[in-house]
């Protein structure tokens, strides 16, 4: 009996745990809460994969000092998949350390990782390999694409969703693919890959960004919709 009480105090502890972890970064309202406390997220974009990782910490010590309090940045595809079949997450490739380094710093973190970016980055983040591979259609349903995204997708979650603030860490939020709305509006396949991105373990609110007259074109039911260039009819149309 006392090891059966002992086991429901546990699923009890565990279980409050995780509704206050649940709590822990909302949007309500038009205002971004975090711990209940409404916050205003000033936000400047750093891409780790283009600053060697020695000046990562002294980068981000400058951004603090603007008066910033979260960072941006792009998860590219290609920067950690350059061989068949290998991930590399180490060195100038280790995210994980550098959104460490953020946390250390107090900076929140926005992830965007595509599987689409922009970033005057070569060929969207895609590896190249991707070319090569009979069928593929990008940015899109097609079996061969998604099956792709996934495996990267996954991946990523292996490295960094146990850095979210539902967590105790520091990101706030992923953005599902990259100003979608300007090239078509496949709901099927945005669903798809925020399956991908909630699957992979990030459970934290998803967002897409668009231009002000796009957004409705990659928007989905529950994922928080940005814009890029605020106009007065932008702001208008959220």
């Amino acid at each position: 009996m006392k090891l059966i009480k002992v086991f429901f105090l546990i699923v009890f502890i565990l279980c409050c745990e995780l509704t206050s972890a649940q709590q822990r970064f909302k949007i309500e309202n038009g205002s971004f809460l975090i711990v209940g406390k409404r916050t205003q997220l000033i936000c400047g974009e750093m891409h780790y994969s283009c600053i060697p990782h020695e000046y990562w910490r002294d980068r981000l010590k400058r951004t603090k000092a603007m008066g910033l309090n979260t960072i941006s940045t792009y998860v590219l595809g290609n920067f950690h998949k350059r061989q068949l079949g290998i991930f590399d997450f180490k060195g100038q490739a280790d995210l994980s350390h550098f959104i460490k380094l953020t946390q250390e710093e107090s900076l929140y973190v926005l992830l965007r990782p595509g599987p689409y970016v922009f970033a005057e980055w070569d060929f969207g983040g895609y590896p190249y390999r991707l070319l090569n591979e009979e069928g593929m259609v990008f940015r899109s349903r097609n079996e061969h694409f998604l099956k792709a995204c996934e495996r990267y997708i996954m991946r990523l979650g292996e490295e960094l969703s146990s850095q979210t603030i539902n967590r105790r860490d520091n990101i706030l939020m992923v953005q599902l693919e990259n100003e979608y709305g300007s090239y078509g509006d496949d709901k099927i396949y945005l669903s798809a890959l925020k399956n991908m991105i909630q699957k992979a373990g990030f459970d934290i609110p998803l967002l897409t960004c668009d231009r002000g007259g796009q957004i409705e074109a990659s928007h989905l039911e529950g994922v928080f919709p940005a814009i890029n260039g605020v106009l007065g009819d932008d702001i208008l149309r959220l």
